[in-house]
């Protein structure tokens, strides 16, 4: 199978049930976090569901998002929760939630 190099690719950062994380990276976000529920995906996530999803960044371009997967993964804890951080705060302006209005409707 080909991989397209151009669409819509997400890396992502899930908190596991006991507090740690995992960086990732996917085409679709929403079925990951469903597979990683499920015990499948990522070796690492085994039996350690529920997760949840604390951040995501979406890339345009496959070598764009892997890259930034790889930089996160080098990141400390305290790096992916400053992360994290960023992104919550991101997520509740005003500009976010009317972005976020309209892909919902």
């Amino acid at each position: 199978m080909k991989i397209k190099r151009k669409d819509k690719f997400f890396v992502y950062i899930v908190k596991c049930a006991k507090g740690t994380y995992y960086t990732g990276y996917t085409n679709n976000l929403e079925n990951r976090i469903k597979l990683h529920n499920k015990g499948n995906g990522a070796r690492y996530l085994r039996g350690k569901a529920p997760v949840t999803l604390v951040y995501a960044k979406e890339y345009r371009y496959y070598k764009n998002a892997l890259r930034a997967e790889n930089n996160m993964k080098k990141l400390t804890r305290k790096g992916k929760e400053g992360l994290i951080k960023n992104y919550e705060t991101d997520r509740h302006t005003p500009a976010a939630s009317v972005c976020e209005a309209k892909r919902q409707g």
